[in-house]
């Protein structure tokens, strides 16, 4: 009896190490096939991610682009208009100098 016990302990002692093994790396897969799940899904994500926040540029810069048009043309005409007022004070000045000198 003793023998046959001894016999099995020792069947399921020798055994046991390679169901453990064996599962160990079972599990081991599975870990690594999650990781790279999980790393192409990251991937995924940041591309995506990606592309919104470069079509979220493009409208602003689209944007920005019409803003600055705009406060462009209204600068240019500021200045056309300043110029002309300028040109217009420095002629009637030019007239009152020559009116005065001249006494007409």
């Amino acid at each position: 009896m003793r023998k046959i016990l001894l016999t099995v302990f020792m069947a399921l002692f020798l055994v046991s190490p390679v169901l453990a093994d064996s599962s160990i790396r079972e599990k081991g897969k599975e870990v690594g096939e999650a990781f790279k799940k999980a790393g192409k899904e990251t991937g995924h994500a940041f591309k995506e991610g990606g592309k919104e926040i470069g079509q979220g540029f493009k409208e602003m810069g689209k944007e920005t682009g019409k803003v600055a048009k705009k406060e462009g043309r209204s600068m240019g005409e500021w200045f056309r208009d300043t110029g002309r007022k300028t040109g217009d004070a420095f002629k009637q000045t030019g007239r009152d100098i020559r009116k005065f000198f001249t006494g007409k």
